[in-house]
């Protein structure tokens, strides 16, 4: 994974009416933790921080004031409504050192045919791998799998130097077939019973006319 250079700036007010004053300013407020050294607050400037967030798990070259720091994204997060960035925490890391990290998970390829559909249990799976070579993603095939067949973490062709963070017997996809509509059968059934209670009670009822006459 290639590195994303960024400058950043140090920040030495805090709180919510300084992170206001620093997002108005199209920047946005961070902190770096790592390595038993005390937190770092910087600002990073809004646009590019959300390019360089494109890529899951980025490996970010800070530039603090002239000095370089490596980190990557740990927790980041947006308005619920508009989504831009209000704050991001990054750990701090070193080349070789290795992080525990959640890679997505993609899919390619189609279902057998049947009309079954695919269930996600896992969008991301957590492996340990080096901090400067974490996968961006993983690619799983679902070309012609049937109902009942369940891909795994273990399932995953891991690169070298990463190994699982979660037990391999982990379900991640899983082929299931497809629904019925119970309800909308249940309903014409009662329908019809309805309709054919009616026109037995209008059949009926001249008869129990008669016998009262």
């Amino acid at each position: 994974m290639a590195e994303v250079k960024l400058n950043a700036s140090k920040r030495t007010d805090f709180g919510k009416g300084a992170a206001r004053r620093t997002r108005r300013e199209n920047r946005v407020p961070g902190v770096i933790y790592g390595h038993g050294a005390e937190p770092k607050h910087v600002a990073l400037d809004g646009h590019a921080l959300m390019m360089a967030l494109k890529t899951p798990n980025v490996l970010l070259r800070l530039d603090i004031e002239g000095k370089g720091e490596l980190v990557i994204p740990k927790a980041v997060q947006r308005d619920p409504l508009k989504g831009f960035l209000i704050h991001v925490d990054f750990l701090a890391v070193k080349k070789g050192e290795k992080v525990t990290v959640e890679v997505p998970v993609h899919t390619e390829g189609e279902l057998a045919p049947g009309g079954n559909l695919l269930e996600h249990m896992l969008s991301a799976v957590p492996i340990e791998a080096e901090a400067t070579h974490i996968p961006e993603g993983f690619t799983v095939s679902i070309e012609g799998l049937e109902a009942g067949h369940t891909v795994r973490a273990e399932d995953i062709d891991l690169p070298r130097g990463c190994s699982l963070a979660v037990d391999g017997s982990t379900a991640l996809l899983q082929v299931v077939t497809a629904q019925t509509e119970p309800v909308e059968e249940e309903a014409e059934e009662e329908e019809e019973g309805a309709e054919a209670a009616l026109a037995e009670g209008e059949q009926a009822a001249p008869a129990e006319e008669g016998a009262e006459g």
